[in-house]
């Protein structure tokens, strides 16, 4: 996939599985594959100056690995920006580095038999590749690829299972944009005694061009490893090699992840209830037949109305809505607490001088149709548009003289390969109609397979499930109010809002966007929360969020409480502190 800037940071959390380093290249070794040496050198020596470790740096140089050309040249525009590599260090340490370590279940948690003897272990439909013993955590490397016959498919597993120190548990990841997932986010949850796994869901690299097959057809077998089938497989093969390695299955499991892996993690509590224990399903793809047209409507807008705007255009519309809403809540903070009560509109904006160039009327109508979302030919809704707030110029891209649009790649490739199914298709062809016309046919052919927004899931609670969910309200990527959208479908389906929260818990987190990067604080605790309710019965009551500043020092928290509620300040003491924020019911 050809990453955008801020899909790269995304997709560093995504795709690297939060702070899984990887320690495959040493110094003096070659610069990743298309990266100049002169930027490696650069790139190296400001993650030194950020304080960044050697396998942090390796982790870094394996990421730049994936990208292709135009996904580096995003990256080199991006490390420009002030403080580049301690933000990008910050991020990728907050949700997995200050997690404790689960205490171990088993008294004798020492392996039964040796790694190699995996070799031998009998899975259906499985076949173990090779294992191998990890040199930097010493864990046990197995690679195993799955089929389901009679279709010539192959999905690859990977999973690392520690041969000291295991917590009795087993964890699952997912991956990012059409990755099913990577062995590079394996390492940190291995450090936590997790035995983990990850899968390529049956296609290696981001690209969505395995859903055609070679005669140009819908490889339906493919779609559905990556939906759904991969992480289910995943799962199966990584609890038998439990079970085989240790001669005692995990007591309980568990399933983390964001964008692609949130929408994993819900396709798992809803297809395969029995697999996982606790899921935590982060700014999930939850309707993926009408998230990913809608990534593209922006496009479609600046193209029907002849109108590209700058980047800067997108920016400035954006610092205005956040100007004039800060303050609703009672705190100016640079936040937008609760975008669905801002209702700023850009025509203030008609007139100003921004660069060079003159903000107009028809740029206010553009800015206001991205906020909207997508609409058919009659005004009727379709999907939620990014709420105000949010970096509006991921995915309503432009660039070039005179300015043309550049879509986000996943969304252009879903409707290059699963839609129109025509690599060679010019996006740029679309006659007017003719994006309703695809956001239908999306939800028509693929909304049973790709879409995760089936709200029974009275199997998974009654089992005994846990889930959480949370979502940055500033979301470049997904909007945030799809998922409230399902939280509140999961709530009418399960008995209403207090039953809902016996088992499952959303958690809204304003100001930071898909990659929990931006003016507000972050949650922090996740995972300790999920083993807490899972294993002893305390439900998260809330989520303490924190900011560093540049240098990593805490300089704000505040409390997340679980949806509806929202935090408010109380009147006294610091707003930089979450003990003087209470819980209260939203305005409508």
């Amino acid at each position: 996939m050809r990453h955008h800037r801020h899909w790269i940071i995304a997709a560093t959390l995504v795709i690297v599985g939060a702070a899984a380093f990887y320690n495959s290249a040493g110094a003096g070794e070659p610069p990743p594959i298309g990266v100049l040496p002169a930027d490696s050198a650069q790139w190296n020596q400001g993650l030194r100056a950020a304080g960044a470790s050697p396998a942090e740096i390796s982790n870094f140089e394996d990421l730049m690995r994936l990208q292709t050309p135009a996904g580096l040249d995003a990256m080199r525009e991006r490390v420009r920006t002030p403080q580049f590599f301690a933000k990008y260090l910050r991020a990728v340490r907050q949700q997995e580095g200050i997690q404790k370590t689960p205490k171990a279940i088993f008294q004798d948690n020492t392996p039964a038999r040796s790694c190699e003897s995996l070799q031998n272990v009998s899975i259906s439909n499985t076949t173990v590749e090779s294992t191998a013993i990890d040199v930097l955590d010493g864990s046990c490397r197995v690679t195993a690829s799955v089929t389901h016959p009679p279709a010539a498919d192959r999905v690859r597993v990977f999973v690392a299972l520690p041969r000291t120190s295991w917590n009795g548990r087993f964890r699952g990841t997912g991956g990012g944009g059409f990755w099913g997932g990577t062995e590079m986010s394996l390492r940190s949850p291995v450090s936590k005694g997790f035995v983990t796994a990850a899968t390529d869901t049956g296609h290696p690299g981001g690209s969505g061009s395995f859903a055609l097959n070679a005669s140009g057809r819908l490889n339906w077998q493919d779609i559905r490893n990556n939906a759904y089938l991969g992480i289910h497989d995943m799962t199966l093969v990584g609890k038998a090699l439990t079970l085989a390695f240790y001669g005692k299955a995990p007591r309980y499991s568990y399933f983390v992840g964001t964008s692609t892996a949130g929408r994993q993690g819900l396709m798992e509590a809803q297809r395969f209830p029995d697999d996982y224990d606790g899921i935590i399903s982060g700014t999930p793809a939850v309707s993926w037949p009408r998230m990913i047209p809608a990534a593209f409507w922006p496009q479609e807008v600046m193209h029907r109305t002849h109108n590209f705007l700058p980047k800067w255009k997108l920016e400035r519309a954006t610092a205005a809505a956040v100007n004039a809403c800060d303050g609703l809540d009672g705190v100016v903070d640079g936040v937008i607490d609760d975008p669905r009560r801002c209702t700023y509109d850009p025509k203030a904006l008609v007139g100003a001088r921004i660069e060079e160039s003159t903000f107009t009327e028809a740029d206010a109508d553009v800015v206001r149709k991205i906020w909207e979302g997508p609409r058919g030919h009659d005004g009727q809704f379709l999907w939620y548009g990014l709420a105000r707030g949010s970096d509006l110029s991921t995915i309503a891209g432009t660039g070039g003289t005179p300015l043309i649009g550049k879509p986000i790649d996943v969304a252009l490739e879903y409707l290059h390969y699963f839609l129109v199914q025509d690599p060679h298709w010019d996006w740029t062809s679309l006659a007017n109609g003719e994006y309703e016309l695809l956001f239908n046919q999306s939800i028509e052919e693929f909304g049973a397979v790709l879409g995760s927004d089936d709200p029974d899931l009275t199997h998974f609670r009654d089992r005994g499930g846990k889930l959480i969910l949370y979502h940055g309200l500033a979301d470049q990527l997904i909007p945030a109010q799809g998922t409230v959208d399902y939280y509140r479908q999961v709530q009418q389906k399960m008995g209403g809002a207090r039953q809902t929260m016996q088992f499952a818990r959303l958690f809204l987190v304003p100001g930071v966007d898909h990659g929990f990067i931006g003016a507000g604080p972050s949650p922090t605790g996740l995972m300790d929360a999920l083993v807490g309710w899972v294993e002893d019965g305390e439900a998260p009551e809330h989520l303490v969020a924190e900011l560093p500043d540049d240098n990593g020092r805490i300089i704000r928290t505040r409390p997340l409480f679980p949806y509806p509620q929202i935090a408010v300040y109380k009147g006294t003491g610091s707003t930089d502190d979450a003990s003087n924020f209470i819980s209260r019911s939203p305005i409508r």
